[in-house]
């Protein structure tokens, strides 16, 4: 989905992006270290991949803010500010309380034209106001309630160091303002997922602890005719969000796939994740262990490889196995309508991250917005920590664009590079996971020295510990796109005009007189060759003159 970026009322453009956004949720007992994590994804052709921030500001009595649409720029109207807001780098802020989204549209009839808060202003605005995760689901509807709802159907991920929640909304349709919703708290030990289509099915209508909702969430849907059963039997997601093939084939995939490699029992849902099948997923599972940051991480660059889904071997995937296609994602045939896969990484990706909550750690070195730009296959997450006070430039605000190039931009630079990557991926790809890896890797390995110090200087100096980190964050991201750099420069040395240079320890070999060694030349793989035979027959035999 869209972000815009408003510090100084920056104003941009875009176009949306349908089945965009993927959300992966995982509660702090079924972490290895007790942290609570949520995933995002910001799929979309119109985003310019960069990190956002807030600082934390001080307003007087009766200063209002304005709401600008953040898929289009529009100006939806003014609301009054908070006194006082908090530090937001990201989609964290300075309390460690972290929100993604996705969203599942639902009815139309119920978009309000008239409303001011739309979902993306919902989430930053939230992040500015909320010390918590249940202070952040009151705040939002309250936002929505008091000003009308302007999105449509919308998932929320909103997690703090102790809670995970789901929470999802849509609105009341032209002159109703407000919206109807439901957040469900995610079991501490179980992990959830969302990828715009609308997943809360039942839930509990006497559980505070667990489950939160409008009041008429279930009477607005009866008044409606969108549901006449007993309350116990209310479903949010059938009764709201309907499903069709492409909500199950594109979207609800996408949680299957990784539901499907942290449990081992999720098979038997292969023909719901395929469109074949209408009964639905629970909400939430337990992994069959516990889940680091790292791994979720890697879950974000998941193309469905190893399952039913994996389509890196039919024709489309060309000779490389490329498990891309362009968009759109259906298309025709001979009157007969068919689909591309849709994976949970692809190659719209404006930014994704891994938000990483601790809480026995303080909250400028305990909340980690593991950040990257670009499709999260080709992308390199960086530790930005929750007090993080300075953008790098490599992705800050003004650094190019979606119409200009910039060799310092970090998504320039990433989108250079899986491009080519793109093309002739079964290679490529090998060398990319290489850099990628090393560097995360790195970073990792590097991590408790880093918090350490930044321990001991915040018992001295809170600004002194934010300051390091975010001297340390900025190099580390300085350094990294330096090196990306190099690595779209080797792939060009390597692949050129599709031959491969050859190699031996870590360079490029040359010929007993000093000149570049003659490249290997292998083609195509063989059963490519088998498909190009196969559609062209007798078209390409070499034959003897005169047969």
């Amino acid at each position: 989905m869209r972000k815009l970026f408003l510090t100084t009322i920056l104003v941009k453009c875009c176009v949306f992006a349908a089945f965009s956004c993927t959300n992966l949720l995982v509660g702090k007992n079924a972490s290895v270290d007790g942290s609570t994590l949520i995933s995002y994804a910001a799929d979309s052709y119109g985003l310019y991949g960069e990190l956002y921030q807030w600082p934390a500001r001080q307003y007087r009595p009766g200063e209002m803010l304005k709401i600008y649409e953040w898929d289009t720029g529009k100006y939806l109207g003014t609301i009054p500010q908070a006194l006082q807001t908090y530090h937001v780098v990201g989609n964290m802020n300075e309390h460690q309380v972290a929100i993604g989204e996705t969203t599942f549209g639902g009815r139309s009839e119920l978009a309000d034209s008239t409303g001011i808060m739309d979902y993306g202003s919902l989430i930053y605005t939230t992040l500015q106001r909320a010390r918590n995760a249940r202070e952040a689901i009151t705040v939002m509807t309250g936002l929505v309630r008091e000003h009308g709802y302007y999105s449509s159907g919308e998932s929320f991920s909103i997690a703090d160091p102790e809670e995970v929640w789901i929470m999802e909304m849509i609105g009341k349709g032209a002159g109703r303002k407000g919206a109807v919703w439901v957040a469900v708290r995610i079991p501490d030990d179980y992990v959830s997922a969302h990828a715009n289509q609308a997943r809360i099915q039942q839930f509990p209508l006497n559980d505070p602890k667990n489950c939160l909702y409008s009041p008429d969430v279930i009477s607005f849907a009866r008044e409606r005719g969108y549901f006449s059963g007993s309350d116990a039997d209310f479903s949010f997601a059938k009764a709201y969000a309907p499903i069709d093939f492409g909500a199950l084939r594109f979207c609800e995939a996408r949680v299957w796939s990784f539901f499907n490699k942290v449990n081992s029992g999720m098979g038997q849902y292969i023909t719901y994740a395929q469109g074949k099948s209408t009964d639905p997923m629970p909400l939430y599972i337990k992994p069959d262990k516990k889940l680091s940051a790292q791994d979720i991480q890697e879950m974000m660059r998941d193309h469905y490889e190893g399952t039913e889904l994996d389509w890196r071997y039919d024709a489309g995937a060309g000779p490389f196995h490329s498990p891309y296609r362009w968009s759109p994602l259906t298309f025709e045939v001979d009157s007969v309508k068919y689909c591309n896969e849709r994976p949970i990484a692809t190659q719209q990706t404006g930014f994704s991250f891994v938000a990483q909550m601790r809480s026995w750690l303080p909250a400028p070195i305990g909340g980690i917005f593991w950040f990257g730009v670009d499709d999260a296959a080709q992308t390199v997450y960086y530790p930005i920590y929750c007090g993080h006070t300075e953008v790098p430039h490599e992705m800050a605000a003004g650094n190019g664009d979606l119409l200009h190039f910039s060799w310092t931009s970090a998504f320039w630079i990433h989108n250079w590079v899986a491009n080519m990557v793109y093309t002739r991926y079964s290679d490529m790809s090998v060398d990319v996971k290489k850099v990628q890896s090393r560097l995360e890797e790195q970073f990792r390995t590097a991590q408790p020295r880093v918090e350490q110090k930044a321990l001991e200087l915040y018992k001295q100096s809170q600004p002194e510990a934010v300051h390091y980190l975010t001297q340390y964050t900025n190099n580390l991201v300085k350094e990294g796109v330096t090196e990306w750099k190099k690595l779209g420069e080797y792939l060009m040395v390597k692949y050129l005009d599709g031959a491969i240079k050859k190699e031996e320890n870590g360079q490029f070999k040359r010929n007993p007189y000093g000149l570049p060694a003659f490249p290997s030349r292998p083609g195509y793989p063989k059963e490519y060759y088998r498909k190009i035979v196969d559609q062209t027959g007798d078209k390409y035999i070499v034959q003897p003159l005169g047969n």
